[in-house]
Parts: C-alpha cells; sequence; structure tokens
C-alpha cells in the first residue's frame, strides 16, 4: 500500500501531469505536492483547491440521495467508530479552463475524510477519464497515518 511520496509520484505518470498534491481541505494545507503548480507555489495552489473542495463537500445539494454525514462517519451518535472508513459526499471534482484540468479527488480515510488528491494535468495532453479512474485507484491504496 503506497504513502503519501509514492501516490504522489504515481500520480504524475499520469498523461498531461503537471503537478500532484495531497491537500487537507479543513486546513488548506498540502501534506506532500510534486511537479509544478498554477502560479508557482504550491501552498497557495493547496489553500485555494481547499476552498473549492470545502465548499463543495459541505453542500448537501452534491450528496447523493440519502447521504447522512454521521453515518459515514461510523455511527449514528456522530462519534464514528475507531476503524470506520468515512467516505465523503463527493467523489471528485473537474475543473477545466483553456489550457488545463485540475482533478481534485476525496480521499476516504478513517478520520474525518478531510483529505483530497489534487492532480495538474495539461489539456492538450491530459486524459480526463483514465485520470479519474486512476486517482480512484490511488485513493482507495493510499495508506495515511
Amino acid at each position: 500500500m503506497p504513502g503519501i511520496d509514492e501516490c504522489l509520484l504515481e500520480a504524475m505518470r499520469l498523461p498531461g501531469a503537471r503537478g500532484a498534491a495531497l491537500v487537507d481541505w479543513t486546513s488548506g494545507l498540502a501534506l506532500g505536492a510534486v511537479g509544478e503548480f498554477p502560479g508557482g507555489d504550491h501552498e497557495a495552489a493547496a489553500a485555494e483547491a481547499a476552498e473549492v473542495a470545502r465548499l463543495t463537500a459541505e453542500q448537501r445539494a452534491f450528496a447523493p440521495d440519502g447521504y447522512d454525514r454521521r453515518d459515514s462517519q461510523g455511527g449514528h451518535d456522530g462519534q464514528g467508530s475507531g476503524g470506520a472508513v468515512a467516505d465523503p459526499p463527493v467523489e471528485d471534482l473537474i475543473i477545466s479552463n483553456r489550457d488545463s484540468y485540475h482533478v481534485l479527488r476525496f480521499v476516504p480515510t478513517s478520520f474525518d475524510s478531510s483529505v483530497f488528491l489534487h492532480v495538474w494535468l495539461a489539456r492538450p495532453d491530459g486524459n480526463l477519464a483514465l485520470a479519474r479512474i486512476r486517482l480512484g485507484e490511488m485513493a482507495g491504496r493510499l495508506v495515511l497515518g
């Protein structure tokens, strides 16, 4: 099971990858980063991506039908259970502009699911379908802690 560094290096092997980071969307901090980032500052990019991720994940409109955040945290009492994996309400976000794609993949964790993978892809070389599939696989294998 890969750790943060191995996961980010694997993300950089995606076609068109320019940069990759693992970000805590609660704090906006990058837990790890490789490659380039918009504006040249991976911490600023992480904080800005975290704001978008947080706003999306906290909106009931984007949650699956019948989603109950308390259930995803391992119990109806809101306390969660030690070994339960908390599923975030959103799987991923795709943001596109004229020259690139940003894919934010939420990572299920044993704590509070406040982590996501952020991959920046060059639009001419990037493949969104492949990126979504591979990031989903990476998120499932990622070991945090």
